[in-house]
């Protein structure tokens, strides 16, 4: 039986690594159940345009700019299309689809904060006939947040434990946590690189996308000074709520800190440590008594990042969202998919406990299907 069309959304986002487009088709009454899903590769000469633009400091051509917005709402378009064909699912059955989009550039502090999105969700609307829900972020900046994260919100809805405090750990580019305490608010903020500086440096030296499963950081010895050096840099000590992304966190950011004498294998094992360790001491300072931490994301496939993680976190119950019964690899997507069905819905989807926004706000505009 063909379900109905309001318990039916579809989320899409592509993160921080730009590795590709997660697309999640979800029905949430009466309980969130994902119903299809899977990763769409960007091609390469896109990709790289995308990470280009992400690490460029200086101004970019506005036609550049502009087809490369087109250009990645339609990519959005095909795999929202994509995921509808290979389910089995009519368009006609889908309420809404929830765009992040893909993330240019996010600077949430100084006088003019901004964060910036792009995939335009005009052309998405058009070419799938569904309503688009995206800018989700912007809202949330405006009223004075960061913009992110955006996803505790649904964590907490989903993950939550009434018994235990839980984290919530997801590894994209950047690390961010959630942290679910019984009796009290949800916090939740960027706690540094997860996977982007592993996937510079290996793009570097190996002229691959990623390290995969850490097979290389494995064969390098840690340098626990480095790590110590690197572990100065500001935005560890930052009090939430705080965000980043590329901005900070870069192969620039890397080189200037890096000796000259060290291997490049050993530079990736001790990356490798930097996210592990950085992640835990986070927790350990705003959660101390936090003993689950489940893991979403691209990096729970990073096997040496898992194992890094539990080892900085002995004592902890370290394992997925797998074990939740959401498939670590599109909680985000899922995630988007209810932050459309909230806007449409009229409900606020930050959390001013989270990202430091003056109240609760609706986030993210709408475009309608054909």
């Amino acid at each position: 039986m063909t379900p109905s069309r309001a318990s039916l959304h579809l989320g899409l986002i592509s993160g921080t690594s730009a590795d590709g487009i997660d697309a999640a088709l979800v029905r949430f009454e009466p309980r969130p159940e994902l119903l299809a899903a899977r990763t769409f590769e960007y091609p390469a000469s896109l990709r790289e345009r995308v990470l280009a633009f992400a690490r460029s400091a200086v101004s970019v051509a506005l036609d550049d700019f502009g087809r490369l917005d087109v250009e990645i709402g339609a990519a959005f378009a095909d795999a929202a299309s994509g995921l509808l064909r290979a389910s089995g699912v009519d368009a006609r059955d889908v309420a809404a689809i929830g765009s992040h989009g893909q993330t240019i550039c996010h600077r949430p502090g100084g006088p003019w904060p901004f964060t910036l999105q792009i995939g335009d969700p005009n052309v998405i609307a058009e070419r799938t006939g569904i309503t688009t829900v995206a800018d989700f972020r912007r809202a949330d900046v405006a009223a004075g947040g960061q913009g992110a994260p955006l996803l505790p919100a649904l964590h907490a809805a989903v993950f939550a434990d009434g018994a235990n405090a839980r984290a919530i750990l997801n590894l994209g580019g950047i690390a961010n946590l959630t942290l679910l305490r019984p009796g009290e608010r949800v916090l939740g903020f960027d706690t540094g690189p997860a996977n982007c500086l592993l996937d510079a440096w290996a793009a570097r030296h190996l002229g691959r996308a990623r390290d995969e499963g850490g097979a290389w950081a494995r064969s390098g010895r840690c340098d626990d000074a480095l790590v110590d050096a690197w572990l100065a840099e500001p935005y560890f000590a930052a009090v939430p709520p705080k965000s980043t992304g590329r901005e900070v966190f870069n192969l620039d950011w890397l080189l200037a800190r890096l000796p000259a004498h060290v291997a490049p294998a050993d530079v990736q094992a001790s990356l490798l440590v930097l996210s592990a360790r950085s992640i835990t001491q986070a927790l350990q300072a705003h959660a101390p008594a936090t003993r689950e931490v489940y893991a979403c994301g691209g990096g729970v496939h990073n096997a040496a990042l898992m194992d890094a993680l539990r080892h900085e976190m002995r004592g902890m119950h370290v394992d997925t969202t797998a074990a939740l019964g959401i498939d670590p690899d599109f909680v985000e997507a899922a995630g988007f998919a209810w932050l459309a069905r909230a806007r449409l819905e009229g409900i606020p989807g930050n959390l001013p406990s989270v990202t430091g926004a003056r109240g609760p706000r609706l986030l993210g505009a709408v475009y309608s299907g054909r």
